[in-house]
C-alpha cells in the first residue's frame, strides 16, 4: 500500500514479494559496510514482517522505497521505535538504508524529508532522532540536510554492538517539529 509519495519515490508497506531484492540489496559490502554484516534470508524476512506489523501497530515503519520510473524497489527509508534502551529512548528513529547503485542522487534526502513530514504531520511526533557511526559520513550528510542537529552530549555505544566493537561508538542527531 502506498504510504507516501515524492517527485521520484513511492514509499509503501512491504509485501512478500521484496524478499529477494532487498535480500541482494544487503548482500553488497557497500551497504554493510556500517552495519554488522549481510543479513541472512531469515533475517529479511524478519525485518519485513517486523515492519509490517509497526505500520499496523503505529502508522508508520521502515518504507519499502521504489522508484516511481519502474516500481524498482531501492530500499527503505522510514520510522522505527528502537528495541533498545539508551540515554534518548524511548523514541522515533528516522532512518535509511539504499542500494549502493542509487547512492549519490538525492534519493534518501528526497524520501527521508517526507518522512519527517508525514511524521510530524500525518503522526503528530514532535520530535525524531537518527544516529549512526561517525565514520558513515553519507548518513551524517543527509541528516544534516534534514536540518537535524547533532546532541554533543548524547553520543553512546549501541547497546546491541559488542563494547570496544569499530561500529559500537554512536552520534545522535535530532530535529523536532518546530525547529
Amino acid at each position: 500500500m502506498k504510504v507516501i509519495e515524492t517527485e521520484r519515490l513511492i514509499l509503501r508497506t512491504w509485501a512478500a514479494h521484496d524478499a529477494d531484492a532487498y535480500f541482494r540489496i544487503n548482500q553488497d559490502p557497500r551497504v554493510y559496510e556500517f552495519l554488522l554484516g549481510p543479513i541472512t534470508r531469515e533475517q529479511v524476512n524478519a525485518f519485513i514482517e517486523s515492519s509490517i506489523q509497526s505500520f499496523n501497530d503505529h502508522r508508520f515503519c521502515l518504507f519499502a522505497v521504489a522508484l516511481k520510473e519502474n516500481n524498482a524497489l531501492i530500499g527503505f527509508i522510514g520510522l522505527s521505535i528502537p528495541k533498545f534502551e539508551a540515554h534518548f529512548t524511548p523514541c522515533v528513529e528516522i532512518g535509511w538504508r539504499l542500494s549502493s547503485q542509487h547512492w549519490g542522487k538525492g534519493y534518501a534526502t528526497e524520501g527521508a524529508r517526507a518522512v519527517l513530514d508525514y511524521g510530524f504531520n500525518t503522526i503528530g511526533l514532535g520530535e525524531i532522532v537518527a544516529f549512526t557511526v561517525p565514520a558513515n559520513k553519507r548518513s551524517i550528510q543527509v541528516m544534516e540536510k534534514l536540518s537535524m542537529k547533532r546532541d554533543l552530549d548524547g553520543d553512546f555505544p549501541h547497546p546491541l554492538v559488542t563494547e570496544g566493537h569499530p561500529l559500537s561508538h554512536h552520534v545522535l542527531y535530532k530535529v523536532s517539529k518546530n525547529s
